[in-house]
């Protein structure tokens, strides 16, 4: 929930940073995983296309759009497709905005797939990515006292979600538990400019709750709100940001 509501507020702020208020978007999230943010922003007037790859994953996300009022799923589209391979499914520049949150880590070759990404996009277009931070995998094992496992992640950029089998929005439950990449923010500051979507801003999203167990009940509403705004905070400040489990980056293309 509570990475959820962070990169919701992240991603809000960075749409009404670059669109009127009011304009209906045509945005892609490649990797929807249940379809979290698919949804949050249909339900906010937005046309949605979702790609998943997973079909477990695929038949969660129509079970949960079939609830939804029928002006919601008339504007939403499910497409059954793996995020390497949007330019079989779309015309490039189809999309003002492409969400692209926790499926990174899973493949070996990003670049590539970034490039597709950045072509779906229309001028001006942002692409929005959440991947687990390279640069901080020490933090959660040394934090939980597993100091072999510290010292093995200042020297991988490897990591295990089996610690938090539901870290990332996009995985199918089929990869839950296999070691897969982290990403480190010069690299992909580097690919995104490389790719003509340029960095233009970046978060770190849960700096103070990643220990915190899968399952665990939220709080009374005013230490969930104070919760909330410490971890914004810190997402949006140096140097807590750059330890957080998780970066959240948006680029725009030229």
């Amino acid at each position: 929930m509570v990475r959820q509501e962070l990169v919701a507020r992240q991603l809000d702020e960075q749409i009404a940073a670059r669109y009127p208020v009011g304009q209906r978007l045509r945005i892609l999230d490649v990797g929807m995983g249940q379809g979290t943010q698919a949804l949050r922003l249909a339900r906010a007037g937005h046309s949605l296309t979702g790609l998943e790859s997973d079909p477990e994953m695929l038949r969660t996300a129509h079970e949960a759009l079939a609830s939804e009022p029928a002006g919601i799923r008339e504007r939403f589209r499910l497409i059954e497709g793996d995020g390497r391979e949007t330019g079989v499914h779309f015309l490039p520049g189809s999309f003002d905005v492409v969400l692209c949150h926790g499926v990174l880590m899973y493949v070996e070759e990003p670049d590539a797939m970034l490039a597709g990404l950045a072509r779906m996009l229309a001028p001006g277009g942002l692409l929005s990515l959440l991947v687990r931070n390279g640069d901080a995998l020490a933090m959660r094992p040394g934090l939980a006292g597993d100091w072999p496992g510290a010292l093995a992640a200042f020297e991988s950029d490897a990591y295990s979600p089996k610690l938090s089998a539901s870290l990332e929005q996009g995985a199918p439950p089929s990869s839950l538990g296999l070691p897969v990449r982290a990403d480190r923010l010069e690299d992909l500051t580097a690919t995104l400019a490389g790719i003509a979507a340029p960095l233009q801003a970046w978060y770190g999203v849960r700096v103070f709750t990643d220990l915190v167990p899968n399952g665990e009940e939220l709080p009374p509403a005013d230490e969930l709100e104070r919760l909330l705004a410490a971890e914004d905070r810190a997402g949006r400040t140096e140097p807590y940001r750059r330890v957080a489990a998780l970066l959240h980056l948006c680029g725009v293309r030229g």
